[in-house]
């Protein structure tokens, strides 16, 4: 599997029983503290590992650092915190590369494991499927208000704290209940990456609004217009292929837009496993996750947001 179909990783099979599982991901700063800023960016790379249903095996650090400009020791944070999630994924750190860029940036290149006969796919959505967030949306918006300095220190503890935690039980769950497919929610938002599932899987998409969970300060940062570029940008390229019934709020709709950093996974699965998957997830600590919408037969390659 390449770039195809717009898989989150690319899987290549060494025999019949095992296949190396693939991405790369890096991206400026979110947050302020640098040790934090490395658990987010390894937290997120590791993301697209485990949506395909693979397990982390070996990193390599990606760096583009202003040596010029900043001190060494937070280079060395930065690191440190993208080294502790590395541990807490199994993985193992092999290496890296790092340039002197005008910009800080950060990120890893993943290799894991996967049996080729196990691989999650974001094309396998099936109609009457269920479809579950892991995690709350608005991580995009409550950082363009943290560049503002409007964010209140409750909601970039909640966005860090959600941004930090690794998608890697949530992963392990469907993969022991059994998924139909599976998709990371990064850059292109909720609608975005639904989208990309539904025109994959050949089928169409009902999502409830009213059940989407959000981070409840991302309404009122939207409402006063901190919404990243990106957000626009998903709304323009998509909105052609999402249809709104109802009296939905443009603040609502900005959050489903939002490009997610390190968010949750969205999974299809039959119904009568939808339940005992968010029970499971509650149990392990994912206590936002919801079933949020179904999967039906048509029209293709559409939402319906309601």
């Amino acid at each position: 599997m390449g770039f195809e179909h717009g898989e989150d990783a690319g899987v290549y099979r060494i025999s019949k029983g095992l296949a190396l599982v693939q991405t790369v991901d890096f991206f400026t700063p979110v947050v302020d503290d640098p040790y934090t800023f490395g658990q987010v960016a390894a937290a997120n790379a590791f993301s697209d590992i485990y949506a395909m249903g693979g397990d982390p095996l070996t990193c390599l650090n990606i760096v583009g650092f202003p040596i010029k400009r900043w001190d060494i020791s937070v280079l060395r944070r930065i690191l440190e915190g993208g080294l502790s999630k590395i541990h807490e994924a199994g993985a193992v750190l092999v290496g890296g590369h790092s340039v002197d860029d005008e910009e800080l940036k950060y990120g890893l290149s993943v290799t894991g494991l996967i049996h080729p006969d196990r691989v999650v796919t974001n094309g396998g959505a099936k109609p009457q499927d269920r479809l579950i967030l892991t995690k709350p949306l608005g991580t995009g918006i409550i950082a363009t208000a943290l560049k503002g300095g409007m964010a209140s220190e409750d909601a970039v503890a909640r966005i860090t704290e959600s941004m930090t935690a690794l998608n890697k039980s949530p992963s392990e769950l469907m993969r022991k209940i059994g998924s139909n497919a599976c998709t990371d929610i990064t850059g292109f938002g909720l609608l975005g990456h639904a989208l990309e599932m539904a025109a994959a899987s050949n089928i169409g998409m009902i999502i409830d609004s009213s059940k989407v969970p959000l981070f409840a300060e991302a309404e009122g940062y939207a409402g006063k217009g901190l919404v990243p570029g990106g957000t626009r940008s998903n709304r323009e390229f998509f909105s052609c292929k999402v249809d709104v019934k109802g009296q939905l709020s443009p603040v609502l709709l900005d959050i489903l837009w939002d490009p997610q950093t390190s968010g949750g996974l969205l999974i299809s699965l039959p119904p009568e496993r939808a339940e005992n998957l968010v029970e499971k997830l509650h149990r392990k600590g994912c206590g936002t996750a919801a079933i949020i919408g179904e999967v039906v037969a048509g029209p293709v390659g559409r939402i319906i947001v309601q």
